[in-house]
């Protein structure tokens, strides 16, 4: 069987499995029956603990008469004796720590009274859930019964606590039979309790049972904290139902179902649905046509406009409001000034903030959020910095939310260690990082390479109690696949795997490109097949990259027949597809194949991209088809490509293997008028083939040019300059010696200096681009370039130490140079190292010069003491 075939079976098998898993699992939920007149709501509330809610549903049986069922637990007369000894018990659980439930049964057998009669007191006095629920465990194991009051008292002290996993255990003992049933009131705290704290489902379950056994609604802030619950959940259909039932049982009278905060509940869920529209009708549905009874309305309103992105209107409300006399706060302020911050409507913005000033309001921190995170958005940096700037001068703190837009923005433009320090002010200003806070910096590190820091932000993050999500899980291994560590990124797969944290298509796509790349295509097959027992769905890209592993394991038949079959079975490859195939017949020189999938991709609605055509003049040129490769070029100018570097670099290559390299450099020049930026490879290509053709002061012109960019050179451009150098000597110490040469280039003439001077050609290269690269303030590379020589043997001489110095004074760091400069030295010779401190003062100032030459008397006196 061949791999195609191979694959498709593991497909099927995933699928397959993927089938029976969740048959079964529908299975096992479908013997789950719930009698509800109130079924609509809750089918329509997603559960996120069902443990207790569908115990509770199978006691709820539906309601056919309108009086309430279930009687009320009845209430006996509570003497002074009684109540004596409650407290007694009370301070029996209280203070002793031994014999206590002996005490107790003691007590009881001497009143001959049974714990039911006084548990409810208990329950009432301890205000202690530890010693209320040691209470409880001693009724229980006692055998006593207690009624419905007794568990009311006990549900109530569990709720003020908000232990919930104990109010489920004490609700499935309570609601077993009619006497133990608790009263109303406790099951409205309950309600309350659970919608306070997010357990929205398990409210809704609460509110359906006292609806149907109570024949009542839930009183009025029990109901009011279901319906803020639903709708923060945005389950509006839920909310609904309850608030129509609310409606339908309001009369208006003491017992109210229904008050304006109700209404805004409402109103505000059906402003972030952006229904506003909808919201100022029910305002107005209750209090008539025009009317907005109060503020709070008002703001809600005027958020919901801003967020819609409709500000003329919420502008509009805010007039209005002025004109009947109401004062906007800080609520009507900032969220108008959210809106006009979306919008980018900063002259606006000013003038609210203005306003706000004006009227005696304090513009808060959030506020000032908005407003530095929106500039930042707009690419106003520098007015985002003046804004916070700004809040510090004013005497505002800045939060979390200030000080992570900070954090970001200086990750997104490099300025990582800046970013590392403002990570440091939030904790020294007492506040904790949070998500938020760690993620940029993890992928900024990523980015960088530095996976070790990346990893303990992680750690870091994990220990201040925030779990890694999806997104930061997601940079870490993407920067580490980009790295090559597709073993440790596959680790970081598991580990979030066994947190909860389930990959994603794009985290899959990732890594089995990153196999692929490795020549682990069997591996990259595996995680296909897991991402189909997970149910997460293949896209595009991840067709792209089993095509494009394919290829690159040598087997283009089968990345041919799995392409073919993905468009057979109705799945569009998309442009990743089409690239992957057109990669595959470039590298085998299939020009012509390469061309056709061309015309079926557009055929298919599909236009080329700076890829397509970058790979098939690659393509050409690499089969040293310069006319081919211009032909392509000409044709996707036709077709408005906006050429880019990888494109140029191919052509530019491709006069050079054509043997023309004054062509190559007439074609650099044009893309350099056209505002592309070289990249190292396009230098080095250009330096190595001036050096393979002799032309040496051509090939030191291209570096120079390269180092004033700031272009970091690579090995590769150190090879063919060593090369080039060592081949021409002769050329380089006649342009050195030459007096009439207007302008003499650095290279050169420190290159054949140095060989005049008895240095052997090689070494001298080697200094020379070292001192280049020094005087171009490129220190870092310098530095590398002197490790790598080292470590061939080459010694630390007077030259090279001349040259460094100079690099560290001319990028600021002369006090730092006893940490910079850590090699075992031989002792220079000073007339050497004065000499060429003097050469390299001609290509830079003297300040720089002066500074070195006090650097290396301030080294040698050190040495000889």
């Amino acid at each position: 069987m061949n791999a195609v075939k191979a694959l498709q079976l593991d497909i099927n098998e995933a699928l397959q499995l993927g089938m029976n898993l969740r048959r079964a699992t529908l299975t096992s939920l479908g013997g789950v029956g719930m009698e509800l007149n109130t079924e609509v709501i809750l089918n329509s509330t997603p559960d996120t603990d069902l443990h207790m809610s569908k115990a509770l549903l199978a006691l709820i049986k539906p309601r056919h008469h309108p009086q309430p069922k279930t009687k009320p637990p009845t209430k006996f007369f509570i003497t002074p004796h009684i109540r004596k000894l409650a407290n007694e018990i009370c301070e029996i659980i209280r203070t002793q720590e031994k014999q206590w439930e002996e005490t107790l049964q003691n007590r009881f057998s001497e009143e001959e009274i049974a714990p039911s009669e006084v548990a409810h007191l208990v329950f009432d006095k301890i205000r202690d859930c530890e010693l209320g629920l040691k209470f409880f465990g001693f009724v229980s194991q006692n055998s006593f019964s207690l009624d419905g009051f007794a568990y009311s008292s006990l549900l109530k002290l569990l709720a003020r606590s908000k232990l919930f996993k104990e109010i489920d255990n004490v609700l499935l003992d309570c609601m077993q039979c009619e006497e133990k049933l608790p009263t109303r009131e406790a099951l409205d705290v309950v309600i309350r309790a659970y919608a306070d704290s997010g357990l929205v489902s398990k409210a809704l379950d609460l509110y359906s049972f006292v609806l149907n056994n109570f024949n009542v609604v839930p009183n009025l802030s029990a109901c009011n904290s279901l319906l803020n619950g639903l709708v923060k959940d945005e389950n509006m259909k839920a909310a609904w139902h309850v608030y129509d039932e609310m409606v339908k049982r309001d009369d208006g009278g003491e017992n109210r179902c229904l008050d304006n905060y109700s209404v805004c509940i409402m109103v505000k869920g059906l402003c972030k649905e952006g229904k506003v529209e909808k919201g100022r009708g029910l305002i107005e549905k209750r209090w008539g046509k025009d009317c907005i009874p109060n503020l709070v309305f008002y703001n809600t309103l005027i958020d919901g406009y801003c967020k819609r992105g409709d500000v003329k209107r919420a502008y509009g409300l805010l007039e209005d409001l002025k004109v009947k006399g109401f004062l906007p706060t800080q609520e009507t302020y900032g969220a108008l000034i959210s809106g006009f911050c979306k919008r980018g409507d900063f002259k606006k913005v000013d003038e609210i903030l203005n306003e706000m000033e004006s009227s005696g309001l304090e513009i808060n921190v959030q506020v000032y959020n908005n407003v530095v995170d929106a500039k930042y958005k707009f690419g106003l940096v520098g007015e985002a910095l003046e804004t916070t700037r700004k809040m510090i001068k004013d005497g505002y703190n800045l939060d979390i939310v200030t000080y992570n837009t900070l954090i970001s923005n200086a990750c997104r433009d490099g300025k990582v260690q800046e970013a590392e320090k403002l990570l440091k002010e939030v904790t020294n200003s007492g506040l904790v990082p949070n998500k938020l806070s760690f993620t940029p910096l993890i992928h900024a590190y990523c980015r960088e390479g530095d996976f070790d820091r990346a990893s303990s932000l992680l750690v870091e993050m994990t220990e201040c109690g925030h779990k890694p999500d999806l997104i930061t899980y997601g940079g870490l291994i993407h920067g580490l696949v980009v790295a090559g560590e597709v073993d440790a990124a596959l680790t970081i797969r598991s580990k979030m795997m066994e947190r909860g944290v389930s990959p994603d298509t794009c985290i899959y796509n990732i890594l089995m490109n990153g196999l692929c790349k490795k020549g682990k295509f069997a591996d990259a097959k595996q995680l296909l097949i897991e991402m189909l027992g997970l149910n997460v769905s293949p896209d595009a890209y991840v067709y792209a990259t089993l095509v494009d592993g394919y290829i690159r394991s040598g087997n283009f038949d089968d990345a041919k027949k799995l392409f073919d079959d993905i468009i057979e079975r109705g799945v569009d490859p998309g442009l990743v597809g089409y690239n992957a195939m057109i990669k595959g017949h470039c590298k085998l020189g299939m020009m012509k194949d390469a061309v056709v999938c061309i015309d079926k991709m557009t055929k298919r609605n599909i236009s080329p991209d700076e890829f397509t055509y970058s790979t098939i003049i690659d393509g050409y040129v690499k089969q040293n088809d310069l006319y081919g490769a211009l032909a392509m070029f000409c044709h996707a100018l036709k077709q408005n490509f906006a050429p880019n570097i990888v494109t140029c670099t191919s052509l530019i290559s491709g006069f050079c293997r054509f043997g023309d390299v004054d062509g190559a450099e007439t074609f650099f020049k044009g893309m350099r008028s056209s505002r592309i930026q070289p990249n190292v490879v396009t230098y080095t290509v250009l330096i190595g083939s001036c050096c393979k053709e002799g032309k040496i002061a051509k090939a030191s012109s291209f570096f120079e040019e390269m180092l004033m960019s700031k272009c970091n050179p690579n090995d590769i451009t150190f090879h063919y300059l060593v090369n080039g150098l060592s081949n021409e000597v002769p050329c380089a110490i006649a342009r050195t010696t030459s007096e009439s040469d207007p302008y003499k280039l650095m290279l050169l003439d420190i290159f054949g200096r140095m060989v005049s001077d008895g240095w052997q050609p090689i070494s001298a290269a080697y200094v020379s681009i070292i001192a280049c690269l020094c005087l171009n303030r490129m220190l870092g590379s310098a530095l590398q370039l002197t490790d790598k020589i080292l470590n061939k043997g080459f010694s630390l001489d007077s030259v090279i130490l001349a040259a460094l110095l100079h690099g560290i004074c001319s990028v600021g760091k002369s006090k730092e140079w006893r940490n910079i400069i850590t090699y075992k030295l031989i002792e220079p010779k000073i007339d050497v190292a004065l000499k060429y401190l003097s050469i390299f003062g001609r290509y830079s100032t003297r300040e720089v010069t002066t500074e070195a030459s006090l650097v290396l008397h301030t080294l040698l006196k050190e040495m000889r003491i």
